[in-house]
Formats: C-alpha cells, structure tokens, sequence
C-alpha cells in the first residue's frame, strides 16, 4: 500500500506544502523526507514515510526546520546512520534535536556530548500541532484503523479489510449508516460513522475540498 500526500498529510499532520517543501533540498543541505515509493509525479509515500513524517511534524512544534535539516544532515554525513529516518527516534528540546537511545542521545544540532533525555516521546500518539488535532497513526478513529498487515496500511473499518473510504462514499452517496450492512454486513452504523468522519479529515488536507467538513469533526 502507498499513501498519496493527501492521505500522508492527514496521518502524519503536515500540510501539502510542507510535503512539497521537505522532499527538496535547500543549498548544502538534503531534503528531510524523499518518499521511497515514489518522490516524483506521482508521488507516493509508504507506511514508514508517514511514520517519519510524524517525527518531523513534532520537532517542528519545537525546533525550526533549519535546525532539522542540520540535525538530519549530522544524522546521515556525520554519523553515516543511513536507515529510513522511521528507524530512529529523535526528540526535540532545549533548542537542540537529539537522536535518543535508550536513556541516553546524541546533540544532532549543536553536538555536544551525550545528555539523557527525561521523556521520550511515541509518535503513533495524538498530538497537537498549530491548533489540529493529529490522531493516532494506528487508530485515527475509534473504528478506523491502519494496520501495515491488512491492506498494505491502507485505513479499514476495525475489524474488516473494508476501506474508510469506500464506506464514506456510501454515505455520501446518500446512504443512511443504518443501511451500511446492508452493503458491508460487518460494518456497523457507529463505524461508517467513523469513516466519514476520517474522510471528511483527510479532505481537509485538499487544498480544494470537495466537501464541507461536519460539524461533528471540527470538535
């Protein structure tokens, strides 16, 4: 399963047009993310793509994206750690970005010597970023969930290989939730519920949505 930005904004908590900024190189300096399916048209993200993508939405909450691109660019030149960045876990603090292990990281910015970090951070977790919330990477909604090993990663109705939205379409389309069986008999009515919700977030991502978004989702 590949992700399309729009979807791999709404999972990750970017914008498109940070997307399209960090897949570029700045002068000395490399891009932050190149998607490993695809970093031309069409560009395609994987699962681990998103995953990296949540770190740097996070670190942006606290550090600028010079200080990552320089942080990232110690990461892979200095310290030739040359694995998908969703392989390692870095924490934003003291206006310094760190590469955690353990108990202890490395100063990727300023490169002093090893500090402990207190608090690590998972980024499969909510978070906030300018006011959004970002749901769980896994679970987005309580009956919508991503799971590498069923349909590639592609979100489903908890429970069944069903597609969001697939469900939502349905919806959409004018179909009740209670009629949702009548077309999925495994999806429930709290689910499909669930699943426009979802869609209605990822198309807030569109810089030109086709649909107003409810009222339910913006709280």
């Amino acid at each position: 399963m590949v992700y399309d930005p729009k979807l791999a904004a709404a999972l990750s908590g970017a914008t498109l047009r940070q997307l399209a900024h960090w897949r570029t190189a700045r002068a000395s300096r490399g891009a932050v993310l190149i998607p490993e399916v695809s970093g031309t048209r069409p560009v395609l993200y994987s699962f681990r793509d998103v995953v990296a993508l949540r770190t740097c939405v996070k670190l942006r909450n606290h550090a600028s994206l010079q200080k990552i691109r320089r942080a990232l660019d110690t990461l892979r030149d200095d310290l030739k750690e040359r694995d998908h960045l969703s392989s390692y876990t870095l924490v934003a603090d003291e206006g310094t970005i760190y590469l955690a292990a353990s108990d202890q990281a490395v100063d990727l910015v300023q490169k002093k010597a090893n500090v402990v970090i207190h608090e690590m951070v998972d980024v499969l977790q909510p978070f906030y970023r300018d006011g959004r919330h970002i749901p769980s990477l896994l679970q987005p909604r309580a009956h919508v969930m991503v799971d590498p090993a069923v349909r590639g990663g592609v979100p489903v109705i908890e429970g069944t290989r069903v597609p969001y939205d697939e469900v939502a379409a349905l919806l959409r389309d004018g179909v009740s939730p209670e009629r949702i069986s009548d077309y999925y008999p495994s999806v429930t009515a709290t689910a499909a519920l669930d699943a426009v919700d979802f869609a209605d977030y990822v198309d807030s991502y569109d810089p030109d949505p086709p649909w107003e978004p409810r009222e339910a989702a913006a709280g």
